[in-house]
């Protein structure tokens, strides 16, 4: 099968037959995912941090998989360049299967919450059989001219119960991103074989 690309020398009347429609058209090239660090936990830990991170990448992206030992569902707290003041801002959606909740935060002072589920404070559960996983990008991490924003996936299931969770984030800080802290509340630990790692992508 030929594809004829049109010209509008001699009105319309020039025509060149390709074998492929993209042909006469600039190559897409997709978005590349480079790994830049991945923590696999030998032991309980406090909380996870990712320092130093090079200048890159257009944006970022977290994925991570795991449990706390806390038997219980928790907040997934992340802090950006250790900065624990007032300048993070969050909305989040979560469904259960049975119900489905939305809400905000302003002036948060304890990070992005990919989830804060208020009075229940769930999105990162403590079964060993109930693993969390989530997805978090984070959009243009070096930019120095503009807020940073962060959205968020993640969720759990557990043939019958769980929850799933979309989140956007806002740091309202300009300085480019260098280190991600991550921790939970209530003295909880993330547990033993939980894996984070971090990705540069890298656009066209």
């Amino acid at each position: 099968m030929s594809v004829y690309k049109l010209s509008n020398v001699g009105g319309l009347k020039t025509k060149t037959a390709y074998t492929s429609f993209l042909a006469g058209n600039s190559q897409y090239v997709p978005p590349t995912y480079e790994a830049i660090a991945t923590t696999t936990l030998a032991t309980a830990a406090a909380s996870i941090t990712f320092s130093s991170i090079p200048a890159d990448y257009t944006h970022l992206q977290v994925r991570i998989w795991g449990y706390n030992n806390s038997g219980s569902d928790r907040t997934l707290y992340l802090q950006l360049n250790s900065d624990a003041g007032s300048n993070y801002r969050n909305h989040y959606f979560v469904g259960t299967g049975s119900a489905a909740s939305a809400g905000a935060d302003s002036a948060a002072t304890t990070g992005i919450l990919p989830y804060n589920g208020a009075s229940s404070a769930t999105g990162f559960n403590g079964d060993v059989n109930k693993p969390s996983i989530v997805v978090m990008d984070i959009l243009d991490y070096k930019n120095t001219n503009k807020y940073k924003t962060i959205r968020t996936i993640g969720g759990w299931e557990g043939n019958g119960s769980g929850n799933i969770y979309l989140s956007s984030g806002l740091w309202m800080n300009t300085a480019a991103i260098t280190s991600l802290y991550f921790q939970l509340p209530y003295s909880t630990l993330f547990n033993t074989g939980t894996v984070f790692s971090l990705y540069g992508i890298r656009s066209a």
